[in-house]
This record gives C-alpha cells, structure tokens and sequence, in this order.
C-alpha cells in the first residue's frame, strides 16, 4: 500500500460531481437529526470512521481523517472479508459541514472515490450524504459486477444508517 498510487483518473471529483467517462455515479442522503448537537456528533462520527464502522467494515489504519491517510477496510462480502486499501484525497471541516472523500488504492475491487458528508442546513436539519464514482477494477471484479453493484447499494444504505 505504501507508495502505490491512485487507480482512478478524476480525483477529487466527487466534491462537484464530476464522473470520468466510463465510471459510474452514486448520490444518495438521508435527514439524520436536527440541532447543533446533532450535527456535533455527526461530524466526530464521520470524520472517524463511524460510517464505514458502524456499516460493518473494520477500518485498518484509522485515526481522525487527514489528506493523505492510508486505510485498508476489510469489507465483509457474504462468507468473505474483501480488503479494499484506500487513500483520504480531501477533506472537509467548515462551520456546517463535515466529512472528506477516499480514493481506491492497488487491491481495492473497485477502481474510484466516495465521499462523506455531513451538513447542517439553516433550519437545523442534519443531512448526511454520500457521493461516489466507480467501476470494477480488474476483470475478476467485473465478471461479478452485478454483484458488486448490490453490494455498494448496500453499504451506501448501511453508511446512512450508521449516523442515524
């Protein structure tokens, strides 16, 4: 994992949606509270870790989020546990919004970047999002492609859950 580097053209697309040709494009929220301190604890959870924690996942590597950071999530994958190295590409800490992206790394089964984030609207809502863009990353992975779509839905799902 040390030294290899991003699988994927387009970084830090996510952060205005802008998909490379041939990856496919993931958008999805859901309202998790409302108030300040709903977003506080939103906000610790997402730069944390909580999300890919809290879907599952065991995050190797992990610690507060800072650009550059080096994971390796094990993603279980019915009887299995997928190892899937990322790289943190940005991240965000601005008065009413939280979260960062990650960026797949040599070994990951898909080739692209997810971003999390947390927003506190002016009415007080509490949103988290996820954004991502993707593809298989070897031949072995698109010959389960359908698979792996249902499983990225899945854990898109389980994401938003784990702020709730």
């Amino acid at each position: 994992m040390a030294g290899a580097a991003l699988t994927y053209p387009g970084v830090g697309g996510t952060r205005d949606g802008s998909v490379p040709p041939g990856f496919r494009w993931v958008a999805r929220s859901a309202v998790v509270g409302h108030g300040d301190e709903v977003f506080a604890r939103a906000r610790t959870g997402i730069l944390n870790w909580q999300m890919q924690t809290g879907s599952g996942m065991a995050v190797e590597g992990a610690r507060t989020v800072q650009p550059g950071d080096r994971v390796r999530l094990a993603i279980p994958f019915g009887p299995l546990r997928v190892q899937a190295p990322a790289e943190v590409v940005y991240v965000v800490d601005e008065p009413g919004r939280a979260g960062f992206a990650y960026g797949t790394l040599p070994g990951h089964p898909e080739r692209g970047e997810e971003a999390f984030l947390v927003e506190l609207a002016a009415d007080g809502t509490v949103t988290a999002s996820i954004r991502a863009f993707s593809r298989p990353a070897s031949w072995f992975w698109w010959c389960g492609y359908p698979f792996l779509r249902l499983a990225q839905e899945l854990y898109t799902r389980r994401y938003l859950r784990a702020l709730s």
